[in-house]
């Protein structure tokens, strides 16, 4: 019996294939990945860093550069964060582009003495989170115990030890799920889902997704509700989102400006701005119901993994 092979594919602009206004093409494309295989994608919007069999590899328009000796990424069009045993260096995007990691990096933080390789994915930190911008580090309250933490553009949101979220930062968008269109300066606890244990989060441009331990999906944010978006409403509670056939959700991702959502059984739902063909349905329309992805199904893949770049959505697929 044959095994399935893993694969990544990507729909709309696609960083490491263009540098300009991007063609929209007929439907998912193939990350390259040569003999070693991709593993994980951590994409901005002019460029992308993919983890290989040989390690990590930045890829923009046509340009592939190693980045030997690192192990994690978090990238943004004015810095590359990296982690490695050594810690945590920042880059200018443009050196990272370069290849001029060998000089000194605009910032820096050692491990504590002692550590082992980090539990925690990044941006979580000992003490705290980074961000791929200055000032970089920012400190968590001691009392707040975070075992996941996702940046949107304006705000940041935490799963806590026991599934509860907090949130802060901007919220003119109602991101941030406290009913009001307020910035909040310190994290704040999710009241509106308080006693409902969460398991995943992703925070996009100006909209955020939680994934609770019973596979439903909740969702703040704005609401595109019209190709052009003519009609934007404004959702600054959490509201549960509700799947065809009752689906249960494994994993939820956001872009800047639409949402995936991955259920058990491998089909994947998309959401939100579609101008660039990142909702996957070979077109460019926009929408604000989530639409199963039927060119993966038509094709017999399983989704296994999705990450949403600002304007594309790379999904790890299971091919027959």
């Amino acid at each position: 019996m044959a095994v399935p092979r893993r694969s990544w594919l990507v729909f709309g602009f696609s960083p490491e294939e263009a540098a300009g206004e991007p063609e929209l093409g007929p439907g998912p494309r193939r990350l390259e990945s040569g003999p070693e295989g991709v593993r994980r994608v951590w994409p901005a919007w002019s460029y992308v860093v993919v983890e290989t069999g040989a390690g990590l590899e930045l890829r923009s328009a046509g340009l592939r550069r190693a980045l030997p000796g690192w192990v994690e990424a978090l990238p943004s069009e004015t810095h590359l964060v990296l982690r490695g045993p050594a810690g945590a260096r920042a880059w200018p995007r443009a050196a990272a582009l370069r290849g001029e990691l060998g000089v000194a990096p605009a910032w820096s933080r050692d491990p504590p003495p002692g550590s082992l390789e980090p539990r925690d994915p990044l941006p979580l930190l000992p003490g705290g989170f980074v961000i791929p911008r200055p000032p970089f580090f920012s400190a968590l309250p001691a009392g707040l115990r975070a075992r996941r933490l996702v940046l949107g553009c304006e705000h940041v949101l935490v799963l806590g030890a026991v599934g509860e979220i907090f949130t802060w930062g901007g919220g003119r968008h109602g991101q941030l799920g406290h009913g009001t269109l307020e910035s909040e300066p310190q994290p704040r606890l999710l009241e509106a889902l308080a006693g409902v244990a969460m398991r995943a989060v992703a925070a996009g441009g100006w909209h955020s997704a939680s994934v609770s331990g019973d596979t439903e999906v909740t969702a703040h944010r704005e609401q595109l509700a019209a190709e052009d978006t003519a009609f934007i409403s404004i959702q600054a509670f959490p509201a549960l989102l509700d799947l065809p056939q009752e689906l249960e959700v494994s994993a939820v991702s956001c872009g800047s400006r639409h949402t995936a959502a991955l259920t058990r059984d491998g089909q994947l739902y998309t959401w939100g701005w579609g101008k660039y063909g990142q909702l996957g349905h070979e077109d460019k329309a926009s929408s604000d119901q989530p639409r199963r992805v039927e060119a993966l199904v038509a094709a017999g893949l399983r989704v296994e993994e999705v990450t949403c770049g600002p304007w594309a959505t790379y999904v790890c697929v299971l091919e027959p």
